[in-house]
């Protein structure tokens, strides 16, 4: 029965045009929300790939050498060839029992040179301890001062290019001059120059035993 409302089919097709309109716009808004979490899983992804800023860990002051040249100014005639800071080496820390010149003997190893002795203990194991000049120094007045001490080179094999150089230095050591070596062995020296002298940035050595007498090949 028509209450007034218009004809039943008019109202029909409205209500269904209606709902046509409110499915569309559902489906809009569904879709929207859809390119929505699209975009926005795909920007949290790209962000989690991300690698983190690699930031490299300054350098400790421990790992670091300081830069600063010894207060010890060197004699020219010490440092100007491979040959004379070798032989200032051995000729600083020799002499009868008495202090030596620990500012002559700084004055010929680079800031952070290292003094590298091996040994052999009696059960075979073979160990290396490192000191810088100042430990050599501090530890070694003691002996000295009680103990003549003469120590040269017997012969020297030296390898150079541009501002490197490495001397295998064959040596022996002494009480008094004149005296037969109470040790022999090999001294390993490290050089650099700076462009206006050498310098000796490591010793690394080793003395002969009855079991590991130094070749002749050394010894000349």
């Amino acid at each position: 029965m028509n209450r007034g409302y218009g004809r039943p089919d008019a109202v029909y097709a409205f209500c269904l045009q209606e709902r046509k309109k409110d499915v569309r716009l559902f489906a809009m808004r569904k879709l929207i929300a859809s390119v929505f979490t699209l975009f926005l899983g795909l920007a949290c992804f790209a962000i989690a790939q991300k690698p983190a800023a690699q930031t490299s860990p300054a350098p400790s002051a421990a790992a670091t050498p300081d830069a600063t040249p010894p207060s010890a100014t060197a004699r020219p005639g010490d440092v100007d060839t491979v040959e004379h800071i070798i032989a200032a080496v051995y000729d600083v820390i020799s002499g009868p029992a008495g202090p030596r010149d620990w500012d002559r003997f700084r004055s010929l190893y680079y800031p952070g040179a290292r003094m590298i002795p091996s040994r052999r203990d009696d059960k075979g194991t073979i160990t290396a301890r490192v000191f810088t000049p100042d430990e050599y120094a501090t530890r070694s007045q003691e002996f000295f001062t009680k103990e003549g001490f003469f120590e040269n080179a017997v012969a020297n094999r030296v390898e150079t290019w541009d501002h490197i150089s490495h001397v295998w230095s064959t040596y022996e050591s002494r009480h008094a001059k004149g005296e037969k070596p109470f040790a022999r062995g090999i001294n390993s020296f490290q050089l650099f120059n700076d462009g206006s002298r050498w310098w000796i940035l490591t010793v690394y050595w080793e003395s002969e035993d009855a079991a590991h007498p130094l070749p002749e090949k050394y010894l000349k």
